[in-house]
Order: C-alpha cells, then structure tokens, then sequence
C-alpha cells in the first residue's frame, strides 16, 4: 500500500514510507547552495556572450548570417558528442573529481575567445568550448541531485535549475547593457573569464558522500549512455530546444534590424528573466505537491502563445509580451521534464538521465541555430520565427497526446 500511495505523488525514488522526520529534511544545506552558485556562475558566464556573438562575427569578420549559424553551432555540436560520455562518467567515476576536472577545462578555454584573431580559430574554440561545457553541466546537476535530500528531491530540482534558468535569462541583459556602454567585446570575454572562475572555485568546496562502487564487469550498453527508455521525453524535449535555440542566437540582431529596437533587447531579456523566477517560485511548489505532469502542460502552453505572438506580431509590445510568456513557460516546463526524466531513471542512473535531458535539448537548439540562421540568411526573419512557433505547437501537441501517458507508464515508484 505504501509503494502504491507514493507512486500517485510522483516524486523521486526516494523508496515506499518516507517518514514524517524524513519530510523535514533541510533542504537548502551548505552544499546545495554552492553547487547551485557554481551552476548560475557557469550559465553566467557563458550565456552572457550568447546573444551578442552574432553581432560580434558580424562586425569583427564580416560574417554571413548562415555562416554565423553554423559557428555558432559548433558548441551544440561539441556538447551532443561528450554529453552522453558525461552520464557515463559521472554513474562510473568519482563525481566530485568529474565535476572539478570539467569545471577547469571550461574556465580555461574562455582565454580563447579573447586571443580568437580569425574567424576560422575562433571557430575552433566556440566547438572546444562545447566539449567541457557539456560535461560539466552534467556533473554539476547531479551532484545537486546527490546533496539533496530524497524526500525534498523534486523540490531541490526545481530550485537548482531557477540558477541556470537564471543565469541564461540575465546574463545576456547585463552583456547587452556592457556592450551598449563600452562598445567593447574583449571586456566581455574577461568578465566570462572571470565569473566561469569564480564557479570553478565554489564548485571545488562542494563535500559529498562516497558513493557504493560500481559492480565490476558490469556489461557496457547503449543504456548507460542514454536513458532508452525515455525516449518519447526526449524527442519531446528537443522540439522545444530548438525554439529556444531560434529566439535566443537571433533575437538581438531581429530587435535591432527589424524593429529599431537599439537597446531593448537587454530588457528583452530581463522580462524573460522575471517569468522565469516567477515560474519556478510557483512551480516548485507545484513539484512538491507531486503535481510535474501539470506544471509540464502548463509551461508548453504558455511558451506556445509566446512564441507565436512573437512570430505573428512585429511590435515592441508583443515583443516584450512574448519575452514574459516565454519565460513562464520554460520557467514550468522545464524542471517538470528534469523530474520526469529522473523519475523513470533508476538511482545508478541520475548522470545518465541529467545528460540525456541536456543532450536532448541541445539537438534542438543546435538545429534551430544552423536552422534559423540559414532561414534569416535566404528567406526573412518572420520564417524563423513562425518556424519556431511551428515547432513548438508539434512539441506541445506530442505532450499532450502522447508523451504524458508514456510518463505515467514508465515512471517508477
């Protein structure tokens, strides 16, 4: 009876009969708040050039549109290949060494960008950089996974991704708001260098538990790499990385050439945040309550009506207005499709399914990249984005008609 009275909560394997002293369980404990810092420092850092890069190949290389698309793709790229090897190392290895290593290597490789003097070594680097980025984003979410306490996990998990959610939604206003200032790219670069290492250095504190050893000989399969089994969730996710992939590579560049809007977009960016922290404030509770199904229908919806006002409505107002529902949407549906994915996961499985929600994603967002920057180069930006409204009512029509239901099959008690 308990196994079956905590299944219809729907949270994490936390086992049958959570008990009352275990519900008190403290959940904002001295690690948790340094793996989530180190998490926003690392989405800072990096998405503080995400939106002005276009700008900068532009005007620094003279680069086309599609072309742009297709460096800027390099990371994604560079991310799908190490991310499924992340989820295998962090299960196999010690999660803490895993984590500190890739953390380096990401804070590092910013130097980079700053000596990139031709199109083709920067090139080079933005696809490096991809390479630690990817790994690291694993292993720093699951060693949140593993500081939280079992009986707040879907809780913690919503409160963990409002850093990164955070960090992707203001750090690309307060870059806008440098570079209007200073008209300056390499004072970017150096505050991603110094931030990435501010992260590395919080991250490196993290104390967590020694883990049971892995079982030797255990038989190596496409499971370890990827979670197979949540397939559907993760094709459902990829449709709307690539709607995020369109709207945050190319919304500057839209603002500034089709609606005059020369130092908006930094607010662009800031409304999207503020969805984002209202959402999550909002749908933790929700997580708690073991509502992850609902927060999910809730958020595909609302990132739906944002990106086709956006598409559809070529004015500063819908502008805004789809930055707000954007942010809510993402806001809800994201962190209820991290629980889902670690729902279905078993417990020496948590790397693998972090890394294939984040693999996942990223082929959507690489696609809208590449994508959209070829439909802004040959065809017009209304394409691009009436393409990302498009994919988004495909994704949110798989939710709906299907991918809950494989939830509700596969989620283990």
């Amino acid at each position: 009876m308990k196994e079956a009275d905590h299944q219809k909560t729907e949270l994490p394997v936390t086992g049958p009969g959570v008990s009352q002293t275990n519900k008190k369980e403290r959940l904002w404990n001295l690690n948790y708040w340094k793996v989530m810092i180190g998490n926003f420092m690392l989405y800072f850092s990096f998405y503080l050039l995400t939106p002005l890069l276009p700008i900068y190949l532009d005007k620094q290389f003279a680069a086309d549109k599609d072309l742009i698309g297709v460096v800027l793709s390099g990371y994604v790229i560079a991310s799908l290949v190490v991310r499924p090897f992340s989820g295998f190392l962090v299960d196999t290895f010690n999660r803490k060494k895993v984590l500190v290593l890739c953390f380096f290597f990401f804070f590092i490789l910013f130097t980079g960008y700053i000596g990139a003097g031709t199109l083709l070594f920067f090139a080079i680097v933005r696809t490096m950089h991809g390479l630690p980025f990817g790994a690291v984003t694993v292993a720093n979410s699951t060693a949140a996974i593993d500081v939280l306490p079992s009986s707040r996990r879907s809780e913690g998990i919503g409160f963990f991704g409002l850093s990164n959610n955070l960090a992707m939604a203001i750090s690309p206003s307060v870059g806008i708001w440098i570079y209007d200032a200073t008209d300056n790219f390499s004072l970017l670069f150096w505050i991603a260098l110094a931030t990435s290492l501010l992260g590395f250095l919080c991250v490196s504190t993290v104390k967590m538990k020694k883990r049971d050893p892995v079982p030797e000989k255990q038989p190596i399969s496409l499971d370890r790499f990827f979670l197979t089994k949540g397939w559907l969730l993760a094709v459902n996710i990829a449709f709307f990385g690539l709607c995020w992939g369109i709207m945050s590579n190319y919304v500057a560049i839209y603002g500034l050439e089709m609606l005059n809007i020369t130092d908006g977009t930094g607010l662009f960016f800031a409304i999207l945040s503020m969805g984002l922290f209202a959402a999550r404030i909002i749908g933790t509770r929700a997580l708690a309550k073991g509502k992850i199904v609902q927060g999910a229908a809730i958020g595909v919806i609302l990132s739906l009506a944002g990106y086709s006002i956006f598409a559809a409505v070529k004015q500063p107002w819908a502008y805004y207005t789809a930055a707000a529902l954007i942010g809510l949407g993402n806001g809800n549906m994201y962190p209820a499709f991290l629980n889902m994915f670690i729902n279905i996961a078993r417990k020496d499985q948590r790397g693998t399914a972090n890394s294939s929600i984040l693999t996942s994603w990223d082929v959507g967002m690489g696609l809208g990249i590449v994508g959209g920057g070829f439909l802004l180069e040959y065809v017009s930006y209304s394409s691009a984005f009436w393409g990302a409204a498009f994919m988004q009512l495909i994704g949110t029509s798989l939710f709906y008609l299907f991918t809950r239901s494989f939830y509700h099959r596969h989620k283990l008690t």
